[in-house]
């Protein structure tokens, strides 16, 4: 949802104002239709399996690696919530968000996603500590690359 929001905020800054809007009316039902037929569904049915899953399966609750898998999770809902707030945001008003943001909003979930399967995968494997500096390490990594690829665009927009 964010890529598109990338590419939104990009048209809405587009020197040509009438392919912009073009644009931008395209990406609002493409937004429109990502959120409302995917996006919250796909929200819905993964939370209502995961709670029958741990009521089915209730000593889950006791490990130590499920109750930080459940604190990421929490965090994908909040981001959740704050996709909603961004969504309706850019449906109704003038764009206060920067590409990169959205870019940076975008990789979100991905590090969360791979920090939920490191964790499950790997719990027994690792100390937390270092699984810990991995997740941030890999933050870092994805933010530093986000930052290159907009220092080259750019260059490219000026050259």
């Amino acid at each position: 949802m964010f890529r598109l929001f990338v590419y939104h905020v990009e048209a809405a800054r587009d020197e040509n104002q009438e392919k912009g809007r073009i644009l931008m009316d395209q990406f609002r039902i493409m937004e429109r239709r990502l959120w409302y037929a995917i996006t919250w569904p796909s929200a819905v049915l993964t939370l209502t399996f995961g709670i029958w899953l741990l009521v089915l399966n209730a000593g889950l609750l006791k490990l130590p690696w499920m109750h930080v898998k459940l604190l990421f999770v929490t965090l994908l809902v909040i981001y959740q919530f704050y996709g909603q707030r961004v969504f309706r945001t850019i449906a109704t008003q003038p764009l206060a968000y920067t590409s990169t943001r959205m870019r940076i909003l975008n990789e979100v979930p991905t590090i969360i996603l791979i920090a939920v399967v490191f964790l499950v995968v790997m719990k027994s494997e690792f100390s937390w500590v270092w699984g810990t500096l991995s997740i941030f390490g890999i933050a870092l990594a994805i933010t530093y690359a986000i930052k290159l690829y907009k220092d080259r665009r750019e260059r490219e927009s000026k050259g």
